[in-house]
């Protein structure tokens, strides 16, 4: 989990308080305006220190700002500037809002089509993946495989594009189950599902989080490639189909 703050300088973003109300405002630099600080607002380091949210009501102070009911812990949310072009899909939290997509979307084909999943599923959508235990609780104590739908990263070293579902062999967890991973690349090839494989240095799924949980079952990742990942995400339609005809064939084999 995790973003760095030039990530998200400048957007928009909702102040949900504790009493149900919010707040719009904006991320920004304290030394936001090049006109009245000049240097500072070039040099400054975008950290913990120097970035702020500009609420858009009227306050000067800590007490006028706590009486909008704003309080420390309130969950403060970016907004998302969903914008589909060309095939192309940019917005925020592709990381993992995609893969619930690509569940849904292969549950609904299946239902579509009158068909079930050859073996009894589990499906666990988790909202604590980025903090690092989504699914360390929740799952069921008799499942004897899981398979993480999450984002694959894009970027230079990596194989993985925009327009391929992509199979993660090992990330800065260690390996994936190799026997699981061989069987999910025998259905791709299958069917005919464009795939990658690739590794990931600085990525852990929820499958990790169930392997610390004490969880022994074998564990294997895919998802859609994902570019710019934490920050104003892209990926294109042809990754999210494969990856739902992936999830799909995968819900239907019998082995």
């Amino acid at each position: 989990g995790g973003f760095g703050w030039s990530a998200v300088e400048g957007e928009g973003c909702t102040v949900f308080t504790q009493s149900g109300d919010t707040v719009r405002g904006s991320i920004l630099l304290t030394y936001a305006s090049v006109h009245v600080y000049g240097k500072k607002f070039h040099e400054t380091e975008r950290d913990d220190d120097h970035i702020e949210v500009r609420l858009d009501a009227r306050t000067t102070s800590e007490e006028e700002t706590r009486a909008l009911g704003i309080e420390v812990g309130d969950f403060v949310a970016f907004d998302p500037r969903l914008e589909i072009t060309n095939g192309f899909v940019r917005t925020r939290h592709l990381d993992d809002k995609a893969c619930v997509a690509n569940l849904v979307s292969a549950i609904k084909t299946l239902a579509d089509a009158g068909r079930k999943p050859a073996q009894t599923t589990t499906f666990h959508i988790s909202n604590y993946e980025e903090v690092g235990h989504g699914a360390a609780a929740g799952l069921p104590d008799d499942i004897t495989e899981l398979v993480s739908v999450d984002m694959a990263a894009v970027g230079e070293g990596q194989t993985s594009d925009e327009f391929h579902a992509t199979l993660c062999i090992k990330d800065s967890g260690g390996p994936y189950h190799h026997g699981l991973s061989n069987k999910l690349r025998r259905l791709a090839e299958k069917y005919g599902i464009p795939y990658k494989v690739d590794i990931y240095p600085y990525y852990g799924s929820d499958g990790e989080a169930y392997w610390r949980a004490g969880g022994n079952v074998a564990v294997a990742l895919i998802g859609p490639g994902v570019d710019a990942s934490h920050n104003y995400e892209r990926t294109h339609l042809e990754a999210l189909e494969a990856t739902t005809q992936w999830v799909a064939a995968y819900l239907l084999d019998a082995r």
